[in-house]
């Protein structure tokens, strides 16, 4: 990154007048720049789609961008970082010290958005999320301008073919981008801070790896079952990491995340390793849309590998504080016995509640898809998963085999972003 930016031109930026006149009249705290954006937009989709009808020529264009771009895609977000900080240099205060993990999350945000414009609802969502997200990192409106001309003159470097009508594609991309984003932030500020303090209450060990914390925020932190929080600890700050909740929201207000320490994972192992009773961590607002449809009486297929039955267990919990009778059937899968970590508090909950049926399912036994297809009929439940993105892929693709609809298959790809620390 230093070599980037001493080599970074010093010519004037692209043209990107129609951005600065979006945001001029943009309040001055609802921006987006910071650096912790999931890596795609499906990390907040909650159902798989297929967008409707052909592509527009913008859509056309960026895509075909995207597509040159693709071989070289370190060399761009290099080039992104170092116009960005030598033309405003004080931006790099807003992003971590260390930048090797995570330094091209905002330019995958913005390309994997720009990517996905046609698909109008999961864009939609996955950008207000971003908008009233980044309000945390203490943005403001005159960086939208910033990122983008470091976004255009990054892709005027290293497209194939770049024109005026290549140029006007993205910016009019970049502009609508922007706007979602703002319009979030703007509203979330009414009624939500920009982020919370959490006060660790207890910390428990329940495997060399895996630790199950509570906390008490300083102010009401209102979620739904089967969502997830962005989280920074003090001992890295400006890095921050995605979590689920591991239960339904509780009566006196604490919250319970489940983390597991990955090699090389920074937040994850401070976490699991450092963290104690009375440390103070940063938490941002809640986010993704795995919840429970209580307007329906659909059996739920809920699957869970290692820290994705957290998720899993609040939903159980949400359903029980509804009165529901549906028919709920887990599918926690793990490594090993030893890494069912959770097992038994999910049987606890099935001896209380005659609705629910918890089956472990762990690698000697087979892959946890596998274990779901063997049992069924499941064309009509809902179904929810959680845990790594190659286990939720691959249940995806199981799921849809053994007759659900893709409009009832719900994720977050959540594991990929904790996995990377």
């Amino acid at each position: 990154m230093t070599d980037a930016l001493a080599t970074a031109p010093e010519a004037s930026p692209p043209r990107i007048s129609a951005l600065g006149g979006v945001l001029e009249s943009v309040p001055e705290h609802v921006s987006e720049i910071a650096s912790a954006s999931p890596p795609e937009v499906t990390a907040e989709s909650v159902t798989e789609r297929e967008p409707e009808g052909a592509p527009s020529p913008d859509a056309v264009l960026v895509r075909r961008t995207m597509a040159e771009i693709a071989p070289v895609a370190d060399r761009v977000t290099s080039y992104f970082y170092a116009l960005l900080f030598t033309r405003h240099p004080d931006l790099r205060a807003m992003f971590p010290a260390a930048m090797d993990t995570q330094r091209d999350r905002l330019l995958k945000a913005l390309l994997t958005a720009a990517e996905h414009m046609d698909d109008v609802p999961v864009l939609t969502a996955y950008l207000q999320n971003l908008g009233r997200g980044h309000r945390k990192y203490g943005t403001i409106s005159a960086h939208y301008p910033a990122v983008g001309e470091a976004l255009i003159g990054a892709l005027v470097r290293y497209a194939d073919i770049w024109d005026e009508e290549t140029e006007g594609a993205w910016v009019r991309t970049y502009t609508t981008i922007s706007q979602i984003m703002i319009d979030a932030a703007a509203e979330d500020e009414r009624h939500a801070p920009a982020w919370w303090q959490a006060e660790v209450v207890s910390h428990d060990l329940r495997t060399p790896d895996i630790a199950v914390i509570t906390l008490r925020p300083d102010q009401p932190y209102p979620f739904l079952a089967g969502q997830y929080t962005s989280l920074e600890t003090p001992w890295w700050p400006r890095i921050w990491r995605h979590y689920s909740f591991a239960s339904a929201p509780r009566p006196d207000g604490l919250l319970t995340l489940h983390v597991k320490a990955v090699p090389a994972g920074w937040v994850s192992n401070a976490l699991v390793h450092r963290a104690r009773p009375g440390d103070v961590l940063r938490l941002g607002p809640p986010a993704g849309s795995m919840t429970v449809d209580h307007s329906t009486d659909n059996g739920m297929l809920c699957l869970g590998g290692g820290t994705g039955i957290a998720p899993i267990k609040a939903l159980v919990e949400d359903v029980a504080e509804h009165g529901d009778r549906r028919r709920v059937e887990v599918f926690y899968g793990a490594r090993s016995d030893h890494d069912l970590y959770d097992i038994d508090t999910m049987l606890r909950l099935q001896k209380t509640f005659p609705w629910l049926a918890v089956r472990s399912v762990t690698e000697e036994q087979g892959r946890l898809p596998d274990a779901v297809r063997q049992y069924g009929p499941w064309s009509e439940y809902d179904a929810f998963l959680s845990g790594p993105l190659g286990m939720v892929r691959s249940g995806v693709d199981a799921l849809r085999g053994a007759g659900i609809p893709t409009d009832r298959i719900r994720h977050d790809f959540l594991t990929e972003l904790v996995a990377q620390g």
